[in-house]
């Protein structure tokens, strides 16, 4: 429409031309502003199609550009510092791939990461097994769930004070996790090597109330479990979870004693990828898991912790 326009525009400019030339100009005259005016007309039209297809160039190039230089999408993670956070970073370049960019935001302690998650920080979280989700869930009215069972690690005892088992004496002050799941897994390893008797059917919902017997007359000490192996000074020996022992440079291999690996706790504390209900098979998780369980990543475990922790994929 533009090139009709300047078109119609210089043909009235040129026949203006010639209407004031008027009568009296000889034919060459007349002749010579009609192909001037011819001669601008596709002067004009060049130049219309020339910027035209600048702009089309232009577009095109800026298209390409946008294409091949897409933004990743955010795939935002909490997890506990070792190994979860470890075993993450493998598989960062695998979520690029797939056009995610892996941001691992790491915790020291069993709440927040669920918090956060809860509450629209965090796209999933990588730290806790099945029984603590349950309970956290139950307690804070949160909506989260486990879409993927990656590895247990072993519950250990480790020595403080006393270097053994056999060493105790009557009155040994032995820290535990003050969190429900974990304080009960603590207690079933202690009674498991013969230190205390629970009441019948206690199990994995056990507390220091539920300790029938207790030959030695063990303090049993509640402590957070991110701070267990700072008590290790103060204390005969503490229960702790596998990921603090491992950040706090403990080896279970210096365990003075381990959970079995087919003990109630290795069936039943996994280690789980969690998301917000609603979000269990979104294409987000789903790569997420699908990078996690990976021969890659279960090969990663092995090679790296040993028995600290074991793959159940």
């Amino acid at each position: 429409m533009k090139k009709k326009i300047a078109t119609l525009l210089i043909a009235t400019l040129a026949f203006g031309v010639v209407g004031l030339t008027g009568c009296g100009a000889n034919d060459g005259a007349t002749n010579e502003a009609t192909e001037n005016a011819a001669t601008e007309n596709a002067a004009t039209e060049e130049t219309a199609q020339e910027t035209e297809g600048a702009d089309t160039a232009e577009d095109s190039t800026e298209e390409t550009t946008d294409a091949a230089t897409g933004e990743l999408e955010v795939l935002k993670v909490g997890a506990s510092i070792t190994p979860h956070a470890e075993i993450l970073a493998q598989v960062k370049d695998t979520l690029a791939a797939e056009g995610y960019d892996l941001q691992v935001v790491e915790y020291n302690d069993y709440v927040l990461p669920n918090t956060a998650l809860e509450d629209g920080e965090l796209d999933a979280n990588f730290f806790q097994h099945q029984p603590y989700l349950d309970d956290f869930n139950a307690e804070n009215g949160t909506h989260l769930v486990s879409v993927a069972a990656v590895h247990f690690e072993p519950f250990g005892l480790y020595a403080g004070k006393t270097d053994s088992i056999a060493n105790l004496k009557d009155g040994a002050v032995v820290a535990v996790p003050n969190d429900t799941t974990n304080e009960a897994r603590a207690l079933l390893l202690l009674e498991a090597q013969g230190l205390i008797k629970l009441k019948e059917g206690a199990g994995l919902t056990a507390t220091v109330l539920d300790i029938e017997e207790n030959p030695l007359n063990l303090e049993i000490k509640e402590i957070e479990a991110a701070q267990l192996v700072r008590s290790l000074p103060d204390v005969d020996i503490a229960a702790i979870n596998g990921n603090y022992a491992a950040e706090g440079g403990l080896n279970v291999a210096d365990a003075i004693a381990v959970e079995a690996s087919d003990s109630l706790a290795a069936d039943t504390y996994a280690n789980v990828i969690v998301v917000k209900e609603g979000n269990e098979n979104s294409e987000k998780t789903q790569a997420l898991v699908n990078a996690v369980l990976s021969d890659g990543v279960k090969s990663y475990i092995e090679e790296t912790y040993g028995n600290a922790v074991i793959p159940v994929f």
